[in-house]
């Protein structure tokens, strides 16, 4: 990273809005993680995903200040790159928010990427969603002296204060979607990796124009706070469904601040629009509330899309209920991605300020497959039952 010295420290916690929840799985690293794209001249890149993705919209899809996106396959190491990172003798550190599927494909990935790189990973934490525990963790981790963080700020203010120890002993800090206050790439942070926001929004849209054969009347659920995140999704399911799909009609649109809250808008847009053939829910956790707002006014026939895999929205999609689309992210390229860009901070190589991974649309017929390309384990065993039933 420009401008700083190759010092060490550590930060706390990483996460996404939607985790997953569920039964263990069997975990996968080997079938991605043993074969790791090769970069320019036979250096080192993160693998494809295993599944047909959305094309990333790295027009449309823009960092928290803006920034222009990049897509995952333009990060790489040369050869001659890869072996001065291999001679370095550097340490990583990751530090989570929990352990969820999703946390588990995105340390993998970046555990993949840095025994490639021959860096060793001295520490894994988790924050508990914690800025307090993140800061903790910091102080924690400090005496293990990793060259590069791999994290995500659970609060931008306290985790600004968090971190800055670390920025300010040259650590080569990757930072996983938000981004700390007062922070500038390049000199307090290398890069941020993450979803493509717009893709996935536009995922979303897709599959439920296809659901509703392009026609029909959709009730809008969106977040309702300033997270750049979750709007630039929910705005781009609203546009693409419109553009795309002018025969479908949003007649009932309502902001959801609290997760909790979903189930009685779901109800209350039922009612008053009983017309409402599909339902566009933010993410995976609100969207279980819809599901059980659908089964208490027997409108099981409303079909749902909502963003992020969750063991029990997915179960409702193999059971036949009334989830017809995920769209969903790609965390084992993230993380893999991730401690790529580290490495672009210790070599003082420019890297990009923001970069993105591929969606994938998950529908009924591809559920186990796309379990497995999204989240590098094999799909619970309740939902291929499910499947077979």
């Amino acid at each position: 990273m420009a401008g700083l010295q190759r010092r060490r420290f550590v930060l706390g916690a990483a996460a996404l809005l939607g985790t997953v929840q569920g039964l263990p799985a069997v975990r996968l690293a080997a079938a991605q993680g043993a074969t790791p794209a090769a970069g320019a001249e036979g250096g080192l890149a993160a693998p494809p995903v295993t599944i047909e993705t959305v094309p990333p919209a790295v027009e449309q899809t823009r960092g928290p200040n803006g920034e222009t996106a990049t897509s995952f396959a333009e990060v790489s190491l040369t050869a001659d790159e890869l072996a001065e990172i291999q001679a370095g003798d550097y340490t990583a550190a990751l530090v989570m928010h929990t352990s969820s599927a999703f946390t588990r494909a995105l340390e993998q990935g970046a555990i993949d990427a840095f025994a490639e790189m021959g860096i060793e990973v001295v520490a894994q934490t988790d924050a508990g969603f914690d800025p307090a525990k993140q800061q903790s963790d910091a102080e924690t981790v400090l005496a293990l002296q990793p060259e590069i963080i791999l994290a995500f700020a659970l609060d931008p203010v306290q985790s600004a204060a968090a971190f800055r120890p670390a920025v300010d002993a040259g650590v080569q800090l990757v930072l996983l979607s938000n981004l700390p206050d007062g922070y500038e790439q390049g000199t307090d942070y290398v890069g941020i990796v993450t979803d493509d926001l717009f893709g996935m929004g536009q995922a979303a849209a897709e599959m439920l124009g296809d659901a509703m054969g392009g026609q029909g009347e959709v009730g809008y659920i969106f977040h309702d706070a300033q997270f750049y995140v979750t709007n630039q999704r929910d705005g781009a399911f609203k546009s693409v469904l419109q553009e795309a799909y002018p025969e479908l009609t949003i007649v009932a649109e309502q902001g959801m601040a609290n997760p909790a809250d979903a189930e009685n808008i779901a109800s209350a847009m039922l009612t008053q629009n009983p017309g409402i053939g599909a339902i566009y829910v933010p993410w995976a956790e609100p969207a279980e509330g819809v599901l059980a707002a659908l089964r208490a006014a027997g409108r099981e026939d409303v079909r749902v899309v909502t963003l992020d895999l969750d063991t029990t929205v997915a179960l409702d999609m193999a059971q036949g209920g009334s989830t017809v689309g995920i769209a969903a992210d790609t965390p084992y390229q993230l993380g893999y991605t991730m401690a790529i860009v580290g490495a672009y901070g210790i070599l003082d190589k420019a890297a990009p300020p923001f970069t993105i991974v591929p969606t994938i649309k998950v529908t009924r017929d591809n559920l186990p497959e796309a379990w497995t390309a999204s989240l590098n384990e094999e799909a619970p065993q309740e939902i291929v039952d499910a499947l077979g039933a």
